[in-house]
């Protein structure tokens, strides 16, 4: 029997996240609000990875994003990878990095912060880079990555 292989369509300009952990790709898809975008975007899951097993990836047609948004995806997947797709090459390749501070994006774990009873938007500061942490600056309250609830 012949091996078959589908192949994504290669995308003209715009940009790929590669190297998402599949069990937090929804997660990423919420953080950059892929609902809010009019052009094309394909997404695949479980896809053999040897970094981490199992990956997912993001392409996104005719977008771009500024930096202070393409970091926030290291909150739930620090190794990811973004190529930037112009004419169909890549002519940039980016690692994205944890932010130093996180606003409105992670709900904060605290039942009695303040942010959980007020119209207030959640604020951190992030305590560890390497094992995403962050730590609310209403109640001080530490969320581990495998904690965050994106909100």
């Amino acid at each position: 029997m012949k091996d078959k292989q589908l192949i994504v369509n290669a995308i003209k300009n715009g940009t790929v996240i590669d190297h998402i952990p599949a069990k937090n790709l929804f997660k990423v898809i919420s953080i950059i609000k892929l609902e809010n975008i009019d052009s094309q975007i394909t997404f695949g899951t479980n896809l053999e990875s040897k970094k981490l097993g199992s990956k997912a990836i993001i392409k996104i047609a005719d977008k771009y994003f500024l930096d202070d948004e393409i970091n926030k995806i290291a909150l739930v997947a620090p190794q990811a990878k973004l190529n930037i797709i112009r004419d169909f090459e890549v002519i940039e390749k980016r690692v994205v990095e944890v932010p130093d501070k996180v606003t409105g994006i992670v709900k904060c774990l605290n039942p009695r912060c303040i942010t959980n009873h007020e119209n207030i938007t959640t604020k951190f500061t992030i305590v560890s880079k390497s094992e995403v942490s962050l730590k609310c600056e209403y109640c001080e309250k530490i969320t581990h990555q495998d904690q965050m609830e994106i909100i």
